[in-house]
């Protein structure tokens, strides 16, 4: 299969919720600089373990993050994986694996730093988007952030 056009590439970047107040300009140059990753159902994209320096943006399809058999979440369209590695590298903490077929976004660290050093816009999706994971994630123990 051929990659998406740049013009494709933005249009999906931009249902991203950490690309929601983006402009355009900042769309073309994350859109220049992704790479395309495709998985088939039940493909691993990383193990738990792996060394991570990338984030992945899911464009199309459903991952689950999983340990071993217990599925963490299901993630799709406009949600990202991967981030905390591409943020702070180190073994990645969880596997992922396609449940659909399933496109997504590679950035890898040194990219995600020049786009974020560039574009504050970036900074301030990925922050709102850890914030959010942090609030639902914590909600059943009774924290509040």
């Amino acid at each position: 299969m051929t990659s998406a056009a740049p013009q494709d590439r933005i249009q999906r970047l931009r249902r991203a919720s950490i690309f929601a107040s983006a402009p355009d300009n900042v769309l073309a140059a994350v859109a220049e600089a992704v790479e395309e990753v495709r998985l088939a159902p039940n493909q691993q994209l990383f193990a738990k373990g792996d060394p991570g320096t990338s984030m992945y943006v899911i464009v199309a399809g459903l991952v689950r993050v999983h340990i071993g058999d217990q599925t963490i979440v299901e993630l799709s369209d406009g949600e990202m994986v991967g981030e905390l590695a591409a943020l702070d590298p180190g073994p990645r903490s969880a596997s992922v694996s396609a449940i659909d077929p399933s496109t997504l976004y590679q950035i890898d660290q040194l990219t995600l730093q020049g786009l974020m050093a560039d574009h504050p816009e970036i900074v301030q999706g990925i922050i709102k988007e850890l914030a959010h994971r942090l609030r639902v994630t914590t909600a059943p123990y009774g924290f509040s952030f």
